[in-house]
């Protein structure tokens, strides 16, 4: 023991705590900056379970080409409360602003037949920029 306080002497009292050096500083750093994803990921989720939200980006639309009707069907057929589904839907886009979304899930729930119409948003990056305002310029704000 002796041998090790002569390499590490402990600072006396009055100098307080070591300060950590560059090298701590670097590895606490790069620590927190590769495991951002995960925090973030795990903060989103705790917030969504505690609160009932949803979660961007756990779900995603996949849009897909088919020969024909038949093709089309073959491939769209899901199971609704146990049973087989085979109907035919058309689609409808809406585009409106970001904020309105809630507003407009809720109208098509009110008018819509069935008991979990699909209502989904997908934002808009980029487009034609004379279309872009004419929807700023015609779809009210809040």
């Amino acid at each position: 023991m002796e041998g090790l306080s002569q390499r590490c002497p402990l600072p006396p009292a009055s100098q307080g705590c070591p300060r950590p050096g560059r090298g701590t500083l670097v590895l606490v750093l790069t620590l927190l900056v590769l495991m951002y994803p995960l925090l973030r990921g795990l903060a989103l989720h705790l917030h969504s379970a505690v609160t009932g939200s949803y979660i961007p980006g756990t779900h995603s639309i996949a849009f897909v080409n088919c020969l024909n009707e038949q093709i089309a069907r073959d491939i769209a057929r899901y199971f609704w409360k146990g049973e087989l589904e085979e109907s035919t839907e058309i689609l409808l886009l809406v585009k409106t602003r970001t904020s309105k979304i809630g507003e407009l899930s809720n109208y098509v729930r009110s008018i819509h037949p069935f008991e979990t119409p699909e209502v989904i948003s997908l934002p808009i990056d980029q487009g034609n920029p004379l279309y872009l305002k004419w929807i700023e310029e015609n779809v009210p704000r809040d």
